[in-house]
């Protein structure tokens, strides 16, 4: 690669891509949030608060809800009501972020133990295994006792797949016939939704929680929502207040989630057009650079694998994230692209509400003009 450019630049233009956590709040969640008043219910539970609860509710198909600061506060609650035993199992993806990114918080605080399967290239997972690997209806004492299987959806170690409405069917058809319940990951929920063009209910009238964040995609500054029925909430407020969890005059938070909820849902079919865009880039690009499976692209997360061994994701994300000699002059201003070095080997790219068409667009250029640096610069080695 080109040097790194020294000169003042005054023009410089960010894409961060990293995560849909990154958003920042705009001017009518703003305004949403400042003109919100501090008040009470009878039981200190803010009434902007039960709003936001209530309308969770409605629209995911659920008897309640619960605002959580975090989602995976909100995975590791599901958990502790539907085991309430300890040596209690849940089976879950070998890839899902529960088991991968949750720091193991079932076993550390619940003392619930995870039973992993393998997780397939579209979310799923081999619905025999999930079958040979329930285990509550032995009568020894040597095993967990199998009570909940989790999924993810949109499922993002596998690049934001949505999983298929069959899928979730017959999960539902195996818990039903071994008395099991179902709590799906939803972070991304309303993602999948909208790439299939239904209502979230659709997709959750197979499962008996939900946790659905409120930060990523959608865009407010905190929180995630937590689904399920009235007794199931009710057990859940307990746990919540165990963890630290119960938030005092939160309706400044509530009125943001409710206009995330109001107005943030159908826009996030841009961000899935920007990644396919982006992902149709690298495909055309470089293929002895880049790999990317198209397909793959369904919601607002781009995964692809760096085909030359020389190169590693994270050297590459440096490269994007740099302003380079010669770069300003070629795409009339400096462009830093943040993208993260992800699990796997793989490089993702996560489009939100942050990063617009013309973000894309220069985001690519940046892509081009890094391919054909590293291409020049391979191509000189070689002539040395």
């Amino acid at each position: 690669m080109s040097s790194l450019s020294t000169s003042r630049t005054f023009n410089i233009r960010t894409v961060d891509v990293r995560t849909d956590s990154v958003t920042r709040i705009g001017a009518a969640m703003h305004r949403a949030m400042a003109g919100t008043e501090f008040e009470k219910g009878p039981l200190g539970e803010d009434l902007r608060v039960k709003e936001l609860q209530k309308m969770a509710a409605d629209m995911f198909g659920m008897e309640a809800a619960l605002l959580v600061p975090s989602g995976t506060m909100s995975n590791l609650i599901a958990v502790m009501v539907h085991c309430m035993e300890r040596g209690d199992e849940m089976i879950v993806g070998d890839l899902s972020h529960m088991r991968i990114y949750e720091q193991g918080g079932s076993a550390q605080l619940a003392g619930v133990h995870s039973m992993p399967v393998t997780t397939l290239l579209d979310g799923t997972f081999d619905l025999d295994q999930l079958v040979s690997n329930i285990r509550h209806d032995y009568p020894k004492p040597f095993y967990p006792r199998s009570r909940l299987i989790c999924l993810e959806n949109t499922h993002n170690i596998m690049g934001g797949r949505v999983l298929p409405p069959s899928f979730l069917q017959e999960v539902r058809a195996i818990t039903d016939r071994h008395g099991l319940a179902v709590h799906m990951d939803g972070a991304r929920l309303m993602n999948a939704a909208v790439a299939l063009g239904v209502s979230p209910r659709t997709i959750l009238q197979h499962v008996d929680s939900v946790s659905v964040s409120l930060c990523k995609g959608l865009g407010a500054p905190v929180g995630s929502l937590l689904c399920g029925s009235q007794d199931f909430i009710s057990r859940a407020i307990r746990c919540r207040k165990a963890l630290g969890g119960g938030m005092r005059q939160a309706g400044i938070l509530a009125a943001a989630g409710k206009l995330a909820l109001e107005d943030m849902v159908l826009r996030l079919e841009e961000d899935h057009r920007n990644a396919k865009t982006f992902a149709k880039a690298l495909w055309e690009c470089d293929s002895s650079l880049f790999h990317v499976d198209m397909d793959s692209v369904e919601t607002n997360i781009v995964c692809f694998r760096l085909c030359d061994p020389s190169l590693s994701p994270s050297e590459f994300c440096d490269h994007m994230a740099q302003i380079w000699t010669g770069e300003e002059v070629a795409l009339q201003q400096g462009v830093r692209v943040l993208m993260l070095p992800f699990f796997g080997g793989i490089v993702r790219a996560v489009w939100h509400v942050g990063v617009n068409a013309e973000d894309t667009q220069m985001a690519i250029k940046k892509l081009q003009f890094v391919a054909r640096q590293y291409s020049n610069n391979k191509q000189n080695n070689r002539l040395q």
